[in-house]
């Protein structure tokens, strides 16, 4: 749910798969205090020379972790093991290095071969051979990243998964799904009626949203294998804010009977019904606990908006945020240790984060006006909506604060975004 959409929301009930898009481009800002210096040598690649190492050096950049370093200086550029002259790049100052090259096959497939060394210790970390088609080159690029990002990090990597986000233009909007980075967006739905709310299932393989087309929130989940799509959530009133169980066999979702809304599981078949909340408060936006067995969710039950948990089955409410007088958008870290939401402070809505252990809360971003925040499956970024210069991108903080991202689309306002898991 949007910001705007969250307020007028809370103010009211108070008193009462298609053809590619553009492309986000990306800005980044920052980055940790020590980066990894890293070496790429442009893969050999007769038939679209440079096309992977780009990428790579890109994802790797973006994590905030790594610094690579420009190779066209060093006379040797080696494509195999045995071609490598170690003090050659220990002269670049590089930690690391990555070779590589894409030989064409019999059958029109290519193979990647790539190896990643480690300079210092002048040893191979990882070596590995991919077949594909060549429409599967970026993809592939993406993989890499992620290969070189765990062996070097001891983390799993999030190059090659996707996200999710709703575009508007000239009054039109579209649910978008593309590469981590931005890059290969595809449409799955538009609409001349408000989409909202895209959620991911655990696998991957679905979408829940919120669309209006029928003149009122109704909650759908669509394939995205196959584009068919389901009515999950369609009762009298408002059906709302669809999030997956950790397993993918439920959602909860937020529906208005009467008054005020509140929250309930439903199976992802549409059965099995089942309400977790019951207050005469606002209740909405649940996410589910990593482990499945706690909700949170925001709400007004104590005057004004905040962060709550509760059983999955229901029963005893507890406040979780307390600092600040407005606190909405509630998104949990993977390993369930951190909380994400928008605070309200000084007329400025800003990504915050508290330590649940600790109750220790961090402001991450430097920007005024976000919405949506959402982690990467390792935890280490989080996805969120913003407007900057009046218009509205995406935006990416590592979970330090310490790097930023900037996604941007040409002509679209961009928003409503949701950072898919990995995929098998």
């Amino acid at each position: 749910m949007t910001r705007y959409l969250l307020i007028a929301f809370f103010s009211l009930c108070a008193l009462a798969p298609s053809a590619a898009q553009a492309e986000l481009t990306i800005e980044v800002v920052g980055g940790a205090a020590q980066q990894i210096p890293i070496a790429i040598v442009p893969f050999a690649d007769a038939q679209s020379p440079d096309a992977l190492t780009p990428v790579i050096g890109a994802d790797l950049r973006r994590s905030g972790l790594f610094r690579t370093l420009e190779t066209r200086g060093v006379a040797n550029q080696p494509h195999d093991l045995a071609e490598v002259k170690y003090p050659d790049w220990t002269a670049l100052q590089a930690q690391a290095l990555v070779i590589g090259k894409v030989e064409p096959l019999a059958n029109g497939k290519l193979k990647v071969s790539f190896r990643l060394l480690d300079v210092l210790k002048q040893t191979s970390l990882a070596g590995l051979e991919y077949e594909i088609t060549p429409a599967q080159a970026r993809g592939t690029a993406h993989k890499i990243a992620d290969v070189i990002y765990e062996k070097l990090t001891g983390e799993r990597g999030v190059f090659a998964t996707r996200i999710a986000y709703i575009t508007k233009i000239r009054g039109s909007f579209a649910l978008q799904v593309a590469d981590s980075d931005g890059a290969n967006a595809q449409t799955v739905l538009t609409s001349k009626e408000p989409i909202i709310s895209p959620a991911w299932s655990p696998d991957g393989s679905r979408l829940a949203y919120v669309s209006f087309e029928k003149k009122k929130p109704i909650v759908y989940v669509q394939s995205l294998v196959s584009g068919q799509r389901a009515v999950l959530a369609g009762f009298k009133g408002n059906n709302s804010a669809p999030a997956w169980s950790p397993d993918g066999s439920k959602l909860a979702i937020v529906l208005t009977y009467a008054a005020n809304s509140q929250v309930f599981t439903i199976n992802a078949d549409g059965s099995g019904l089942r309400q977790v909340t019951l207050s005469r408060a606002i209740d909405t936006e649940p996410v589910w606990s990593p482990d499945g067995k706690w909700i949170y969710f925001t709400s007004d039950r104590g005057g004004s908006p905040q962060i709550y948990k509760t059983p999955v089955t229901g029963g005893e409410v507890t406040r979780v945020t307390y600092e600040g007088g407005y606190n909405v958008s509630p998104a949990l870290s993977p390993d369930g240790k951190l909380l994400t939401y928008v605070r309200r402070e000084n007329g400025k809505f800003r990504l915050a984060q508290q330590d649940l252990a600790t109750g220790q809360v961090q402001l991450l971003s430097d920007t005024g006006e976000d919405e949506s925040p959402s982690y990467a499956p390792n935890g280490r970024q989080i996805l969120y909506a913003t407007s900057i210069g009046g218009r509205e991108v995406l935006a990416v903080v590592s979970s330090d604060g310490r790097t930023k991202q900037r996604l941007s689309e040409a002509g679209s306002a961009v928003r409503e975004p949701a950072w898919g898991s990995w995929m098998n």
